[in-house]
């Protein structure tokens, strides 16, 4: 009989543990939560206080029974679920559903997966803590309410099975007004004044330089450069700075999350999942906090490795003070569990995000960086104006060595500075080398990245460590957002450079509006997000949002009663659903665009059942108006009438093959080529239907043939035997039916393959 049971919600975690208890202790998993809100009536009982109703899980049922049989054979349970309110309330279920006696149950609770860590929680186990378990269990029951709620407003006011929740749709809101801040941005030019320097008598010695001015029209910019042909340039101040850098504090879960981004290119989804499985395996403490602060045993450990490994004039000992709005529990910061090493054992994903974290705390740890900052102002004898040179050394790189945070715009940034000054002195005359005038552009505001969109949320006190991967996650899979790459649209600049005197122009095509990895608004999602923030403002409104889940933390410290907090939110709420339901008007985000020139018709673009559409003509009893699909990047906001009127382009007819006719066109599953009657699918990011060309036509179908031909096993008429993706199997009449291992395909004959269309139910995916 096992004297100690030990319940986990994850096997991975479990395992780890055991190595660490004796044989007294058996350590299971719950595989999770074990009861969820039932889908029933909302799963929630509003008139007696937004009791929640759970159900078991049908997929839990057999977990929870092997659960209560080993409870029942032990002397104690131990519950040792994350310390978190979700932990909490994953050991408030047990505890329920197990029917745990409180005098034979114990919570404990660690932040890192050690052999100390887990000894001490043992020693000091205490009872579940309901003010936490209350927290989840609000924020469940008010998003179930929003989402419960809102959805079928959708369904009747917008489009069928969509959805709301009440953080995504903040965070679809913010992606929605940063597009239309891109698409409002009208970019402005100017000229920016690049110099190359050398000291007179010295032609060797370069300083680079820039003029402290910049031009907003190329004749200023013509001008200044023809000053600067008949100028003299004398060095007239010299400054230098000593400064230092800091280092930036140990991670949290949104900073690693954005770090993973920026220097791994990991989603928020993978960072936290290789994060969860390196905390499960013992090798980091737990990856949802929004706390900065370092135990005094990880402070003390780091302090002796830097010691050891850089010398006593790299350590520093710090602790930081968590500045996030709204920090919840006074958890740890995400560390490594043994400072003592720097990388572990596991997949290429884990060993690179456990070193990107044993850098970040070291060096959160380490001196301060000096540097020292040098500027200096070059003169012009016949004008006002001046350069600068600027440069910065590093005397002393500190924590430099180890680690350097990066940045949302300009990546990973451990060079402070490229520009080298050589020795110079106040008075020093100058002669240029060349002088350029560049033509720039402004930037619109960034799209959001998945990282940015994390530290955006943090800002605003929206979401908690917990929240931000699904969030994030769940927007996308809804399909109101995008995550893509842009290739950017071809812009000329314009280059003026001054060289002996002489005045040359020249042009560069640079790419504007590149984007890697950024996300974009669909325009269902726009749509729906007009939809809401028209009809249920408050709801939706950035400070209200951030002002719920200061609600969730004081009923976390005991501060606040949960029923209080729900029934406050829902009187007005209920009352917003039921005015929006009756009164509001349906959106599908029409516009029209103006006349199609050739037959003087409409033209709209619109919310389709399949996607957006462009449309010619209105519906009659005589006449069926013409539809076309928008393409990737364009959207119903912002379609000209010329674009529009481009998609009605297909079908076209683009030549013949074997004496039939090949038509390229856009379907529901995508672009295709037709040709004698069968269907042929363009390569996605390869092929585009409004310029593919006969010889690429061809080779499509000749490969599909070919593809064909592999797949084809056998054929008797209407029966087919082929090679799936999943391995051989029986096509009839638009059915599959399954072919038994022991039995070789080859072999089958029209007979054999009849007694198995008959013996077997046709294979296919549940509806």
């Amino acid at each position: 009989m096992s004297v100690n049971l030990v319940i986990v919600e994850s096997p991975a975690k479990a395992k780890t543990i055991e190595r660490f208890l004796g044989n007294d202790f058996k350590v299971v998993s719950s595989f999770g939560h074990i009861r969820d809100l039932s889908k029933k009536n909302i799963g929630i009982d509003i008139d007696n206080g937004f009791r929640p109703e759970y159900i078991i899980p049908d997929d839990k049922k057999k977990v929870v029974r092997e659960l209560k049989k080993e409870a029942d054979k032990a002397s104690l349970v131990w519950i040792a679920s994350d310390e978190d309110r979700e932990g909490e309330a994953i050991a408030w279920h047990l505890s329920e559903v197990l029917k745990l006696d409180p005098e034979k149950t114990r919570r404990i609770v660690f932040h890192e997966i050690t052999k100390e860590a887990i000894e001490k929680a043992v020693n000091s186990p205490r009872g579940i803590n309901t003010s936490l378990v209350n927290a989840q269990q609000a924020r469940r029951v008010l998003d179930r309410l929003v989402g419960f709620e809102i959805s079928p407003v959708l369904w009747k006011k917008v489009q069928p099975a969509l959805s709301a929740g009440r953080v995504q749709s903040v965070a679809l809101r913010l992606i929605v007004e940063r597009e239309r801040e891109i698409i409002s941005f009208k970019p402005v030019s100017s000229f920016r004044v690049l110099a190359e320097f050398n000291i007179e008598g010295d032609e060797g010695s370069v300083i680079k330089a820039e003029a402290a001015k910049k031009f907003s029209e190329e004749t200023d910019a013509r001008k200044f450069l023809e000053k600067c042909a008949g100028a003299d340039f004398t060095i007239n101040d010299i400054n230098i700075r000593p400064g230092t850098r800091s280092p930036a504090p140990p991670f949290t879960t949104s900073t690693l999350q954005q770090e993973a981004y920026r220097k791994l290119g990991f989603s928020v989804a993978q960072t936290m999942s290789v994060a969860q499985r390196l905390y499960e395996a013992g090798k980091i403490t737990y990856m949802r906090t929004d706390s900065t602060n370092l135990s005094s045993l990880a402070i003390n450990t780091a302090t002796s490795i830097i010691n050891k490994e850089y010398g006593e004039e790299y350590s520093k000992p710090r602790q930081f003070k968590t500045k996030s709005k709204g920090a919840q529990e006074a958890h740890e910061a995400i560390r490594p569990a043994y400072m003592d090493k720097k990388s572990v054992p596991g997949s290429r994903q884990e060993q690179r995000l456990y070193e990107l974290i044993w850098k970040r705390t070291a060096a959160s740890q380490m001196s301060n960086a000096r540097i020292e900052k040098t500027t200096i102002k070059i003169g012009m004898s016949n004008s006002p104006d001046n350069f600068l040179a600027q440069a910065e050394v590093i005397k002393f790189d500190g924590f430099l060595k180890v680690y350097m945070e990066s940045t949302d715009s300009n990546g990973e940034n451990n060079k402070l500075s490229e520009n080298i000054i050589p020795p110079v002195k106040e008075g020093m005359a100058l002669n240029y080398n060349n002088i350029t005038a560049r033509e720039k552009y402004t930037s619109p505001p960034p799209r959001f990245t998945e990282a940015s969109l994390v530290k955006k949320l943090e800002e605003l006190g929206i979401g908690r460590p917990s929240t931000y991967a699904p969030v994030i996650s769940t927007i996308q899979q809804r399909g109101y957002v995008a995550r893509e790459d842009r290739p950017g649209t071809p812009r000329k600049i314009k280059i003026l450079t001054l060289s002996n005197n002489s005045i040359s122009e020249s042009a560069k095509e640079e790419k504007a509006g590149h984007e890697k990895s950024k996300l974009f608004p669909r325009d269902i999602g726009i749509i729906v997000n007009d939809f809401l923030v028209d009809n249920f403002s408050k709801i939706f409104d950035y400070n209200f949002t951030a002002s719920i889940e200061e609600q969730f933390d004081k009923i976390a410290e005991g501060k606040k009663e949960w029923e209080k907090v729900l029934g406050d939110f829902y009187g007005p709420f209920h009352e917003n659903v039921s005015t929006t339901l009756e009164e509001a008007e349906r959106k599908t985000g029409a516009r029209e665009l103006g006349k199609d020139p050739a037959s003087g018709e409409p033209v709209f673009v619109k919310m389709g059942r399949f996607g957006p559409v462009a449309q010619i003509g209105e519906a009659s009893e005589d006449k069926k108006p013409r539809f076309a699909s928008l393409r990737k990047g364009q959207l119903i906001e912002t379609i000209t009438l010329e674009e529009a009127l481009e998609l009605f382009k297909l079908p076209r007819t683009i030549g013949e093959y074997e004496g039939a006719e090949m038509v390229v066109g856009v379907g529901r599953y995508g672009p295709y080529v037709r040709h004698d009657g069968k269907f042929y699918s363009l390569k996605k990011g390869e092929d585009d239907p409004y310029t593919i060309e006969a010889d690429r036509a061809v080779e499509l179908i000749k490969e599909k043939r070919e593809a064909d031909k592999k797949k084809l096993i056998n054929s008797f008429g209407d029966i087919r035997v082929l090679n799936g993706r999943y391995g051989p199997y029986i096509s009839y009449k638009k059915k599959n039916y399954k072919i038994p291992k022991s039995t070789d395909p080859g072999s089958l004959t029209e007979e054999d393959c009849m007694k198995l269309i008959e013996k077997k139910p046709a294979s296919g995916k549940k509806k």
